[in-house]
């Protein structure tokens, strides 16, 4: 059966236009040395649920980087689709994506930490022709110590509205932010690199994750 808001999404007729577990590898929030005032420096990624190219994003660069420049940065995930007249939004890959993305929004509200939402989405993105069966999110929910029932119930509060409004709101954040592929990775509130086509595009600074760690390590040093 699939996710319960699979059915709202289709009333509401939304049109179509692995890395290893990293977990272990950061330290437990409360365990974390008290930061020091430098300035977390802004991280982003903008994906698609249903689309490749995010995970060829998340699994290359994102992860990795994450690994290393976890306490440095204020990492947020958001999604690419089209506002519609009738308070939905329109996603590439249809109203199932749509789904995926409120789920992993959901996520990301509930477990803030993004050792939590982030390795969630991961294990989402890395079967993401399945997007949304509910075996799947089942699976990633446990695996990422989840509660499915509250994931559910996020998704399809307000018979689904509220869902659909932090749907809004993300893919509205990154169209003002001028990006339109998926996965493109801003740092610092600037485009820093692409992934489209099953290819790094624009990325001046470099693709690499070595790349982006320095970046990140640049800008938190001079904050």
């Amino acid at each position: 059966m699939s996710f319960g808001l699979y059915a709202y999404c289709h009333i509401r007729q939304l049109s179509v236009l692995a890395t290893e577990p990293w977990q272990e590898q950061i330290p437990a929030v409360g365990s974390q040395p008290v930061q020091s005032l430098n300035r977390l420096v802004p991280l982003e990624a903008h994906i698609m649920s249903k689309c490749p190219d995010a995970k060829d994003c998340l699994r290359q660069l994102v992860l990795p980087a994450m690994q290393r420049v976890y306490s440095k940065v204020n990492f947020t995930l958001s999604f690419i689709g089209t506002p519609t007249d009738n308070d939905g939004v329109s996603c590439k890959h249809g109203p199932e994506e749509c789904l995926g993305n409120i789920i992993e929004l959901c996520a990301q509200k509930l477990y803030p930490d993004p050792k939590t939402f982030l390795g969630f989405t991961m294990c989402m993105t890395k079967d993401y022709p399945l997007i949304p069966q509910r075996s799947l999110i089942e699976d990633c929910a446990l695996e990422h110590a989840i509660d499915f029932d509250e994931l559910n119930k996020c998704a399809i509060e307000d018979d689904g509205g509220l869902g659909m409004a932090m749907l809004r709101k993300s893919v509205t954040r990154s169209s003002e932010a001028g990006v339109t592929k998926s996965c493109t990775v801003r740092l610092d509130e600037k485009i820093y690199c692409i992934r489209d086509d099953g290819e790094w595009k624009d990325c001046p600074s470099g693709a690499g994750v070595s790349d982006l760690v320095i970046a990140v390590e640049k800008l938190y040093r001079s904050s």
